[in-house]
């Protein structure tokens, strides 16, 4: 089971993702074919941000050598932590806060147009981005503040809105954002590789689109805030933001067709679809019989974990869909609706809400696992569940139902000892759920 957890994580590997796509001969830099003259420019600068930035960093940095002229990057690190520069040379590296911005935050987005605003169309900026990147840089527009965006981060969180969702606002609200980074750097040319933690690859999603342009409205905003109920808990300079946005009182995002973005393109280097793979092939190296279910599983992660116990109840009855060994995948991000006060993910939960429907079954075993080893605010991965947890469970005086209703999966694996701890895996490219029937 390791093997496979562990073939997944090495498919998604974020400098060897760059070094498969990205090349340097004969002065010319290839990604994925489009090949790019590198004596064409003066000056070359690294900059992005998110979860993957350092080992990304590292590939592009070992593949420009002495052209690369320097940069900027930002990854997640906790507060007060220090910050080396992980192997870096040229490229310098600041921490901040996810999934609620920080101050941190607004330092790297004010540093990162302070790096991008002065540069002319004799630069090349290469954009290393990953999950995390929303939140990792910020730079709220207006008369908007941190605390207002952290305020609205959290009620998003907490509603359970979609990531495509919450980035929608977000880049309504952020200079950074919906196209912002790309705006700011021209007339340079900007290219962008991308680690993709959101289902489908969609370029304008992920990390809020800093490098494309945007499709988005702020009346979809106002729409989103009516759909969770939320327009009487957002912040009063947010929401009036918003509205004047509506009454074009402020300009939107960067539409497509406002930039010549002929020689400035942006690519996916890896993604979920990429680790389910590399899962699935070593499985079946295990003589499993596999099924891959997609890598666009999403809706209440509680619901999705009893549908997997479903499918392993069906197993042990009939055989079906697969007969076992049976290992079946799926890739994507469920959603947290927070109703408790407890502490948790959505791959703590996903696999919670499996148990009931578990119990009493023989040689199964439910993993759902954050591919960046950080599964919601806690130092978790996810967990894992079998045919006995409930009964485990309960002989500890412990309810499966009760720790559900206050979302604190957290706590209920932890005092199972049942919890998935692998620390950050420097990726990140959402969830894993595997089901196994031995």
């Amino acid at each position: 089971m390791l093997s496979i957890l562990e073939a997944a994580l090495e498919a998604v590997d974020p400098y060897e993702a760059v070094r498969r796509a990205v090349t340097l001969e004969d002065g010319y830099l290839e990604v994925f074919g489009r090949k790019i003259a590198l004596d064409d420019y003066r000056r070359i600068y690294l900059t992005g941000g998110g979860k993957a930035a350092i080992p990304m960093g590292r590939a592009l940095e070992d593949i420009l050598g002495d052209r690369l002229s320097g940069g900027l990057l930002v990854t997640k690190t906790d507060p007060g932590s220090e910050i080396n520069d992980h192997g870096l040379r040229k490229t310098r590296l600041l921490g901040a806060s996810h999934p609620i911005p920080d101050i941190r935050s607004v330092q790297a987005g004010r540093a990162i147009m302070a790096l991008l605003e002065p540069l002319s169309e004799d630069d090349l900026v290469i954009c290393a981005i990953s999950g995390g990147g929303s939140a990792l840089i910020t730079a709220p527009a207006g008369d908007v503040q941190l605390t207002d965006l952290q305020a609205l981060t959290d009620q998003l969180l907490r509603s359970g809105a979609t990531i495509n969702e919450i980035n929608t606002i977000r880049k309504h609200l952020d200079l950074v954002k919906g196209g912002g980074l790309l705006k700011m750097a021209a007339p340079a040319t900007m290219v962008t590789l991308v680690l993709s933690d959101v289902m489908g690859d969609p370029l304008e999603v992920i990390a809020s689109g800093p490098t494309v342009p945007d499709e988005t409205t702020f009346q979809a905003c106002l729409d989103i805030l009516d759909r969770y109920d939320l327009r009487d808990k957002t912040p009063q300079v947010i929401l009036s933001r918003l509205i004047r946005g509506v009454e074009d009182e402020i300009p939107e995002t960067l539409k497509p067709g406002e930039l010549d973005l002929k020689k400035s393109f942006t690519t996916v280097i890896a993604n979920n679809q990429l680790a389910c793979q590399a899962a699935l092939q070593k499985a079946k190296s295990l003589d499993f019989h596999t099924l891959y279910l997609g890598s666009f599983v999403q809706g209440e992660a509680r619901v999705v974990g009893q549908l997997f116990a479903s499918v392993a109840r069906q197993i042990q009855l009939s055989g079906e869909p697969l007969s076992r060994p049976a290992c079946v995948i799926a890739g994507g991000e469920t959603t947290v609706t927070v109703r408790g006060r407890g502490k948790g993910g959505r791959n703590q939960e996903l696999a919670l809400g499996g148990v009931d429907g578990l119990d009493g079954l023989e040689r199964v075993l439910l993993v759902a696992l954050a591919t960046d080893g950080g599964d919601g605010p806690t130092d978790a991965a996810g967990a894992v569940v079998d045919g006995e947890t409930r009964k485990r469970a309960l002989s500890q005086g412990v309810s499966p139902a009760e720790f559900l209703g206050n979302n604190d999966s957290y706590t209920f694996f932890d005092t199972l000892g049942d919890l998935i701890r692998t620390g950050p895996t420097h990726t990140n490219v959402n969830d894993l759920t595997i089901l196994f029937a031995f």
